[in-house]
Formats: structure tokens, C-alpha cells, sequence
């Protein structure tokens, strides 16, 4: 990465964003940091070197990468572009032509595709890279990196994918990275669901739901829900895996988006969605998604 540019600006500093800029400074990497939150910003200038922009046109002004993690699509367009794809008070006002931009948000791989060529125009190179395992694996740098985009990008940036996280794929062109993330948690999700029916059945037929649990991972029924989260987060009731229940519904119905765009099938996703949002709007977008479990209990009931 000799021909890049010694710093680089990183947007988002949240439950991800924090571990993930704190192991690239760990790494060497000489950050810029923003957040809207300046005090979180500024929490973290305190435990590592690196910079806090005031604002997001003296970020850019200083940096040739920019990394977005941030809530979704349409802020990381509004954070780059500005109100209205206006280009004021935002990282396009001062971003030099030649310049990267990394989406590591989950954004929509649809808005992703429209994002690209306006950037293109100005100047910029965009991919995205969107990652799985949560705080956890940001902390642990072990997160799973799915890149969509120009190869020959992706391979100058692999070095600092590899200080995030083990596992990084290459995954197509530009919003192949969203898709798959995307679809990876619509997967999850519908899995977390069959576990939660299942044991909620299992133990209102007189099984000890810890059994049944032990079964599912021992038999074909195992799945990332019943390996990591179960006996962790739902039977022991703490319901603190970290994840909410507003980004889970968001990047399925991201997914549902997908599906819909490529006219595939949709007859468990439409549900799924739908199951999602109920418990969104049941217990807000800030519960624990893990709290799926205690949701569908007392729906049944």
C-alpha cells in the first residue's frame, strides 16, 4: 500500500467502529476519527494516537482512504455526498480525485450500486466491506470481511482487512459485499428463529430446554443460535449477544430487498421479515435480538 496516502479517516466510531479503529491504530495505521458523538471520538483519542476531525470536510481534506461504519446506506450517502447529493459539509467537498472510499456499514448493496458511479465522477474509488461476528470478532480481530468491487483494490487494501479481521473474501463487483452480508443475516436470522419454536416446543412438551439445546448441537438442527447464543443469552436470561433487534430487522429487510431485486424466491424471507418487524415494534429497536426468544414465547401464550 506504498502509493496510498499515510492517513486515514475513519467514520463511525460505535460498538463496531471503536475495536475496529482501535486495532488499525494498534496495527499502525495513522487514523482520523469522526463521529457525530464527538465525545466518543474524543474517548478514544484518549487510549490511542489518533486524530479527531472537527467536522467531516477536515477529515477528508487529510485523508486519501476514507472507512464508513456506520448505522446504514443512507447515512454513509448522506456522510459522503451530503444532503441531496448536494456535496456540502461532507466528505466529497474536500476528498482528492485518486481517492478510496471503504463502506464497511451495512448498507444496501442496491444503494451501494447507485453510490459508486456518482463517486466515480468526482474522483473516487469506492468498495464495500461489510463484516460479520459482531463486537466480539471487531475486538478480537477476527471478523469475517466480505469485499465487493474493483479486485485490484481489494488486493492493495488486504493488509488492513487483515488487521480487522481471518477471514476476507473477495466476494464479486461492487455490492456483491452488501448482497452477501445482507443474505448471511437473513440466514441467521431465519435460524434463530426455528431454535427459539423449536425449544419454546420442546420445552412446553416437557424437555428441558437446556437438553433440547445440547441435542440440536450434537444432531443436524445446530446452527450459529443454538452454538452461541442460546445457553449464553436466551436460557440464562441476560439477552446481551450486542446485537439489536433494529439492525437485525434492517439488514433482513436488506435482504428481502435483494431477493426482490433478482426476482428470486421469496417465501420464507417475506415472513421472516415480517417476524422481525413485529418484534422491533414490540420491543424496540435497542433490544438485544437475542430477546426473539422471550417474544415468541409470550406471543404463544
Amino acid at each position: 500500500m506504498n502509493d496510498t496516502p499515510a492517513k486515514f479517516g475513519f467514520i463511525g466510531i460505535g460498538a463496531m467502529g471503536t475495536p475496529m479503529a482501535t486495532n488499525l491504530a494498534k496495527a499502525g495505521y495513522k487514523l482520523i476519527i469522526y463521529d457525530a458523538d464527538l465525545k466518543r471520538a474524543q474517548a478514544l483519542a484518549t487510549t490511542r494516537e489518533v486524530e479527531v476531525a472537527d467536522d467531516l470536510p477536515a477529515l477528508a481534506a487529510m485523508c486519501g482512504t476514507v472507512i464508513t461504519m456506520l448505522p446504514d446506506g443512507k447515512i454513509v450517502r448522506k456522510v459522503l455526498c451530503g444532503e441531496a447529493d448536494d456535496g456540502q459539509d461532507c466528505v466529497v467537498s474536500t476528498l482528492k480525485p485518486g481517492s478510496v472510499v471503504i463502506d464497511m456499514s451495512s448498507s444496501s448493496p442496491v444503494g451501494t450500486r447507485e453510490l459508486g458511479p456518482i463517486l466515480e465522477k468526482r474522483g473516487i474509488r469506492l468498495i464495500d466491506a461489510p463484516v460479520s461476528n459482531g463486537v466480539k470478532g471487531a475486538t478480537a480481530a477476527t471478523l469475517a470481511i466480505m469485499v465487493g468491487g474493483d479486485r485490484a483494490i481489494f488486493e492493495q487494501y488486504r493488509p488492513l482487512f487483515e488487521k480487522l479481521g481471518n477471514q476476507i473474501f473477495h466476494a464479486g463487483p461492487l455490492g456483491a459485499g452488501h448482497a452477501v452480508k445482507a443474505l448471511n443475516n437473513y440466514v441467521s436470522a431465519a435460524g434463530l428463529v426455528a431454535a427459539c419454536e423449536a425449544v419454546i416446543t420442546g420445552q412446553r412438551f416437557g424437555l428441558d430446554p437446556a437438553v433440547v439445546v445440547d441435542i440440536l448441537n450434537a444432531s443436524s438442527g445446530m446452527n450459529n443460535t443454538t452454538k452461541n447464543k442460546f445457553k449464553q443469552h436466551m436460557l440464562s436470561g441476560t439477552f446481551g449477544a450486542g446485537f439489536t433487534t433494529g439492525l437485525m430487522a434492517k439488514d433482513v429487510r436488506t435482504a428481502l430487498e435483494v431477493v426482490r431485486a433478482t426476482r428470486a424466491s421469496s417465501q420464507l424471507a417475506e415472513p421472516c421479515s415480517q417476524i422481525w418487524e413485529d418484534m422491533e415494534k414490540q420491543l424496540g429497536p435497542g433490544s438485544d435480538h437475542t430477546e426473539m426468544f422471550r417474544y415468541l414465547d409470550a406471543l404463544s401464550r
